[in-house]
């Protein structure tokens, strides 16, 4: 018993401390999918990135009451905090199953997406929300290309000079022109892309697979003390 009860004292903090880190991971996720919107157009996607967000909201009372039964044990509270333990677990186990499940899928979406606007960009600037895309990918991730800069050589309207400004490193007179590749961002978009998308989601998976275990812990912990507590009735249920 007073194993179990510092266990979920101690864990009662742990969720107060976490559940910034798991908040953390689900903004990382709906922010990566708005600002990549244009490569991924199914809205659906951030979806893991919500559950995450709505487990860390619970995280906080559940945090909270795992600490007051670790200093005073009550059955109402007890009950409670197994139901909130139940309703995490489902959360967090769904997020990290969806983020397993999407991240397969969207390495291969995106890098079909990335190449065929990279091939269909007009040159021309236009406001399309294609070649918004292109322009948004290589600005904030600092690439040239789904490949690299030599894509651009295979889109219709590239000729010898690169269709996109975002290309160029911070050069007062980069004109994109392949003449001069020192003033360009030579790594492609699509490995930066890929690269970023692995890590949010696996910082996101591993967070609330890491929550999950902690949270049978506390299960198994306040389950122990609820041995210990008489029962009167069953109306804390």
């Amino acid at each position: 018993k007073p194993f179990a009860r510092s266990l979920l004292l101690l864990l009662g903090f742990i969720f107060l401390g976490t559940a910034a880190a798991l908040a953390f991971g689900g903004v990382l996720v709906i922010m990566m999918f708005d600002s990549y919107r244009h490569l991924f157009q199914e809205s659906f996607l951030s979806l893991p990135g919500w559950l995450a967000v709505a487990a860390a909201l619970i995280l906080l009372p559940t945090g909270v009451l795992a600490i007051s039964i670790a200093v005073k044990s009550s059955r109402y509270q007890q009950g409670a905090l197994m139901y909130l333990l139940l309703v995490l677990l489902c959360l967090e186990m769904s997020s990290a199953i969806l983020v397993q499940f999407y991240t397969g899928w969207m390495a291969s979406e995106q890098k079909r997406t990335m190449a065929y606007l990279s091939y269909q960009y007009n040159g021309t600037y236009s406001q399309g929300s294609g070649s918004r895309a292109v322009d948004v990918v290589q600005r904030k991730l600092q690439c040239c290309g789904a490949q690299n800069y030599v894509d651009w050589l295979k889109a219709t309207a590239a000729s010898w000079r690169l269709p996109a400004e975002n290309c160029c490193k911070k050069y007062s007179r980069c004109r994109s022109d392949l003449g001069h590749l020192e003033q360009l961002f030579q790594e492609g978009c699509l490995k930066k892309l890929e690269d970023w998308l692995h890590f949010v989601m696996t910082y996101l998976f591993w967070c609330c697979t890491m929550l999950s275990i902690l949270e049978l812990l506390a299960g198994v912990s306040n389950g122990v003390l609820m041995r210990y507590q008489p029962l009167h009735d069953l109306r804390f249920l």
